[in-house]
């Protein structure tokens, strides 16, 4: 066996802690030998959760941290106050190389600050996006950037464009990778000034495939691998995903049980749709990573059970093993010239 990954939990973050960050690690590491969990919260609280189930003792260590950065307080100071916070605590073990990536539900904008204020940026990358797996008709699309800048600018568009390809082939595999951006038309001359400043940037890159705009529409389609937009147009299009496919199978569902007649077709279609349904369970694909870091930071739902979690920590070794920090790092500075730091 090789090297084991190291992950750092946030084992106090999101709605249900400690319960199902602890129960997805313990799957993790029951599943896959190659991972090494460190569940980072307060020791009591954790220990308690951790003596329900049955697992390979040298495979998960608890590391205390008093506090907890609760998803209301306001991030940058909720990062500098609480330095014995479970997010600032499994960053600076990322930071002095004790973990090799960070799985946290809990506050979106802490996650984001610390991210860049203690594990750092790759040089030369503007800004980090957050970049989640969205399950299409083909496979698995990326959306980046979904979350992390709502104000962003072409050169920063054309930097998600040029990591979500490298991310896409290095840890996906999906090879020569398709790249669209958002858009309100098929037309080059459409959009609004964002997406036509961003256009010819993406169009004149000769290291990603760039095959011009993607409605939304076509996203479901699977059309594009990479789907490049700014974080206010890129989480309108996940929370809408995520709420139409939910009606949707609620719907199908009701509709199932409604008469006789339908409980027995249902019996009958069961495990065809209920391997259809799960090919569109977000759940699967893990978090979003935190791209263009020097480590990795994965961002998963506040809502998160423990089988997204579990699936994060997951893909925490194909990020490693891809040397994702280390590709962007090489390859950034050549796939777009970085503007001006501001």
């Amino acid at each position: 066996m090789g090297e084991l990954v190291k992950v750092a939990v946030d084992a106090m973050g999101g709605d249900f802690a400690p319960v199902e960050p602890v129960k997805g690690a313990v799957e993790a590491v029951n599943e896959n030998q190659g991972i090494f969990v460190y569940l980072v919260g307060k020791e009591d609280v954790v220990n308690a959760e951790l003596s329900k189930y049955t697992y390979p003792k040298d495979r998960i260590q608890v590391v205390h941290a008093s506090q907890v950065i609760e998803t209301g307080e306001p991030p940058v100071s909720a990062i500098r106050g609480k330095k014995d916070s479970s997010i600032v605590v499994s960053m600076n073990m990322i930071r002095h190389g004790e973990a090799d990536a960070f799985v946290s539900s809990g506050s979106t904008g802490a996650v984001l600050v610390g991210g860049q204020v203690i594990v750092g940026r790759v040089k030369g990358v503007e800004r980090p996006p957050l970049a989640p797996l969205i399950p299409t008709e083909k496979g698995a699309s990326l959306l980046i950037d979904c979350g992390a800048n709502v104000d962003a600018r072409a050169s920063h568009l054309a930097q998600f464009a040029a990591m979500g390809s490298i991310y896409m082939e290095q840890v996906i595999g999906v090879k020569n990778p398709r790249v669209a951006i958002v858009n309100i038309g098929m037309e080059e001359e459409k959009g609004n000034a964002l997406v036509k400043e961003t256009f010819p940037l993406l169009k004149a890159n000769k290291n990603i495939n760039f095959i011009g705009s993607i409605e939304a529409r076509d996203i479901p389609k699977g059309t594009a691998d990479v789907i490049v937009c700014e974080a206010f147009v890129g989480n309108v299009i996940l929370k809408l995903y995520e709420g139409v496919g939910a009606t949707l199978i609620k719907k199908v569902k009701s509709g199932m049980m409604s008469t006789m007649r339908s409980k027995i077709g249902a019996l009958l279609v069961k495990p065809a749709l209920k391997t259809t349904l799960k090919s569109f369970d977000s759940s699967q694909y893990g978090g979003a990573p935190l791209l263009g870091l020097k480590g990795l930071v994965v961002k998963t739902h506040g809502s998160s059970k423990a089988l997204e979690f579990k699936n994060s920590i997951l893909q925490c070794i194909q990020f490693k093993n891809g040397q994702i920090s280390e590709k962007i790092k090489e390859h950034i500075a050549d796939n777009v010239a970085p503007a001006e730091e501001r």
